[in-house]
């Protein structure tokens, strides 16, 4: 299976409504307006995101859908 960075994931939730709300080190910490959570993202360097958090934060951020076309 196919794994992304955190550089590119963090594009990839702010490109579906996501805004940086603070970097704390190396984590990226994402919300948007009418959703009650937030999203940590880890980036370290171009290091990827295994596939079990990288479900479960689209998952969060309601892009479960996506994750196909990102693995294909």
């Amino acid at each position: 299976m196919k794994n992304i960075s955190g550089k590119k994931l963090c594009k990839i939730l702010q490109d579906n409504g996501w805004q940086l709300v603070r970097i704390a080190g190396s984590h990226h910490v994402f919300a948007k307006n009418g959703e009650d959570a937030r999203i940590v993202v880890p980036v370290h360097a171009n290091k990827e995101i295994k596939t079990g958090l990288l479900k479960a934060i689209l998952k969060t951020a309601g892009l479960l859908s996506i994750y196909f076309t990102i693995i294909s």
